[in-house]
């Protein structure tokens, strides 16, 4: 199954046992048509199940694990036998039953847009007694030739650092139990041939869309004497002690699990994310506006004036989008308090947020608002008149983080209290934009609505209730996934958001990281990229003007800085840098990305190149002093024979660099032998724009 050239599988059926998955990668020319799929099949007739069983000699980890508490013993080891299986281009669908275990079986299988492939396993209690689920992982074999391996971690403030190792046998597993995606989360677990790169290798990669307690596995196990060692990948949700327990009838479907091959490197891998997210309903239909995010200016200092003045300065920027963040509602004077009490501030804006909202309406802006609707403050009117109304383990309340608690949305009471605050707020006034923020980690996170027990799967599903509803019911709103930065940032919570805070980190400097990896999984039109103050908010360093804009050109562009505090000759060169984001932001935002392999610390080339090869907007960034001269700079990813006439865009004055005056130069000149290097010049950011003459 699958289309030519993008990610394919091929099932060969068994008798007795489930179909197994003998070869998974990128399809040519022919699809899985002409005998492919038969040959394949021929020289690899074991492969892998998607849900590999101990019960067929499968020594590593099960696809399912769960119990029915000793009552039945053979309950804790499937055998499940296929009862109808259905493969077509596009997809498949695998019927199974295990009898003895009182199970039944559901495994579906589709190739979706930009090239993936994603799974997910249904299970289903057909027993007289309950069936606890320990956990429904989807997996995948790849080829053994894939060795090198690559995921991500993080922290507050540096989210999706890269990590390699080599694969090796046993079981690398990646948990996260944070209840939310999480900024150390796997987020792709890749696997490939020795030294992938960002252009070259074999990839394999795997992602988990699911905002809650997830894992990611990679796993390579030697089977045994007559048996070839099996590399695999996969995924699914973390499941607590007790979290899923099927009554006789009930099922529990894993998440969505999304498969994608490349033979060009990490790019071409993140290239199938990317069209993926494009091809989804959420995705912005819409050119990315600038955006102001009054944040860092304020914080909780509301004043109307003072925000009027921001208004008015972001609107003779070319600024098209003004956020009022935190500080609005209830008691909130800091952040130790209010949370949970979505009532406009009567103390703060007495006139409510009309005054502010219709003065940004009238600069030509849209206007938006900051919410944390999980979250409750112990200091605040819902917390004092329903203190059960957060995610406890019975009687014990979790410890304090951020002054928080997070608010149990599988309750009916708290359900419906943040729908109808929330609903009043957005109807009171006229937004268009709402920043959905959590700021806190799942500590003892049960409920009382099920005895205490573990919650974190229900309360995940409330969520996306909650904001499916909320989209709902203001259908013409925008909505943007932040958690204290990114750390809630998967496929799932996409199909909800048009937009994600990338990082509370604006520090230009280590935003360059950020990006540059966070674009593995994510298109850069969703990656919400502010040009901060000169002294970062976060790690007090002083970055230049051209380097901070030349940074958030590449995402979502838009600006957190007090910019009543800036000067002239700053306002009339950020101006300009918005003019270029808006002059390029097609393309940018609809193209293919590409990062370079660079052979040099601190110079990194990133670009975009158009779907038709007839233009491109690349960046040279020096982060450092080099320890070498600058290198060459390649494009690669252009038609080879066209040619290019190549502009410097940007309005940086320094580093002083211009283009060959040799005409324009042929694709296969650019990705080859590249340009000449720019002087030394740490934390500059240069962009050219490429253009198709022929």
């Amino acid at each position: 199954m699958g289309a030519p050239g993008e990610t394919g599988l091929v099932l060969a059926e068994h008798d007795g046992r489930l179909p197994s998955v003998v070869w998974c990668g990128v399809l040519g020319p022919s699809g899985a048509g002409d005998g492919f799929a038969a040959e394949i099949a021929t020289l690899n007739p074991v492969g892998t199940s998607l849900l590999p069983e101990n019960s067929t000699g499968w020594h590593g980890r099960p696809g399912l694990s769960g119990h029915r508490g000793g009552r039945e013993p053979g309950a804790w080891s499937t055998a499940f036998r296929p009862v109808s299986v259905t493969v077509e281009a596009d997809g498949a669908r695998i019927e199974a039953v295990d009898e003895p275990a009182g199970l039944t079986l559901r495994t579906e299988v589709e190739a979706v847009a930009g090239g993936l492939i994603r799974a997910r396993h249904t299970v289903t209690n057909t027993g007289r007694s309950d069936y606890v689920v320990e956990h429904l992982d989807v997996v995948l074999p790849v080829p053994d030739r894939a060795v090198d391996s690559l995921d991500f971690t993080g922290r507050w403030a540096r989210e999706r650092t890269p990590q390699r190792r080599p694969v090796t046998d046993g079981l690398w597993l990646r948990e996260n139990r944070r209840g939310k995606t999480g900024f150390d989360a796997a987020t792709v677990s890749i696997a490939g041939t020795p030294g992938f790169g960002f252009g070259h290798g074999e990839v394999w990669g795997v992602h988990v869309a699911w905002s809650g307690n997830h894992l990611h596995r990679l796993e390579r196990v030697p089977l045994g004497k007559l048996s070839p060692t099996v590399t695999s990948i996969g995924g699914g949700e973390l499941l607590l002690p007790g979290e899923v327990t099927l009554a006789p009838g009930e099922s529990y479907s894993s998440p969505w699990v999304y498969v994608g091959a490349s033979g060009h490197g990490l790019d071409g891998l993140a290239a199938r994310f990317h069209g993926y997210l494009r091809s989804t309903p959420a995705h912005p239909a819409t050119p990315r506006p600038v955006t102001l995010n009054v944040w860092e200016a304020v914080y909780f200092d509301h004043d109307l004036a003072r925000l009027r003045e921001l208004a008015d300065r972001a609107a003779r920027l070319g600024v098209e989008r003004y956020v009022l963040d935190d500080g609005w509602f209830g008691g909130r004077r800091h952040d130790r308090a209010g949370l949970g009490d979505w009532t406009v501030s009567a103390d703060v804006w007495p006139d409510g947020l009309g005054p502010i909202a219709e003065h940004v309406h009238g600069l030509g802006m849209q206007f938006g608002l900051w919410f944390e609707p999980e979250m409750v403050n112990p200091h605040s009117e819902l917390y004092r008149e329903h203190p059960d109304w957060i995610l406890a383990t019975g009687q014990r309340i979790p410890p304090e983080e951020r002054s928080q608690q997070i608010l149990d949305l599988t309750q009916p009471g708290a359900y419906a209290h943040v729908l109808e605050q929330m609903t009043t707020v957005l109807s009171g006034c006229e937004v268009d934009y709402v920043k959905w923020d959590h700021n806190r980690d799942a500590v003892d996170a049960g409920s009382a609505a099920v005895a205490g027990r573990p919650a974190i799967h229900a309360q995940t599903l409330a969520f996306y209730r909650l904001l499916d509803e909320l989209r709902a019911r203001f259908p013409r709103l925008e909505w943007e996934s932040c958690a204290s930065g990114g750390g809630r940032i998967d496929l799932e919570v996409l199909r909800r958001a048009e937009r994600v805070w990338t990082s509370d980190q604006n520090d230009a400097l280590a935003r360059q990281a950020i990006q540059r990896w966070t674009t593995q999984l994510v298109a850069p039109e969703y990656l919400g990229a502010h040009v901060s103050a000169p002294q970062s908010h976060q790690t007090r360093r002083l970055l230049p003007l051209d380097f901070r804009a030349g940074t958030a050109l590449f995402g979502h562009f838009g600006v957190e800085w007090d910019i009543t505090s800036a000067s002239e000759a700053d306002l009339a060169t950020l101006a300009r840098w918005i003019e270029l984001y808006k002059s390029q932001r097609e393309l940018l935002h609809g193209g293919r990305m590409v990062r370079l392999d660079s052979a040099v610390r601190d110079a990194w080339v990133h670009g975009v190149i158009a779907p038709d090869r007839s233009a491109a907007v690349v960046a040279y960034a020096q982060l450092d002093e080099l320890t070498h001269e600058p290198p060459r700079w390649r494009v690669p990813g252009l038609d080879p024979a066209r040619r290019y006439a190549v502009t410097r865009i940007d309005p940086a004055a320094w580093p002083r660099y211009e283009a060959p005056a040799t005409g324009p130069l042929s694709g296969a000149v650019l990705s080859e032998l590249g340009l000449p290097g720019p002087p030394p010049a740490p934390l500059s950011v240069i962009v050219l724009r490429l253009q198709a003459v022929d």
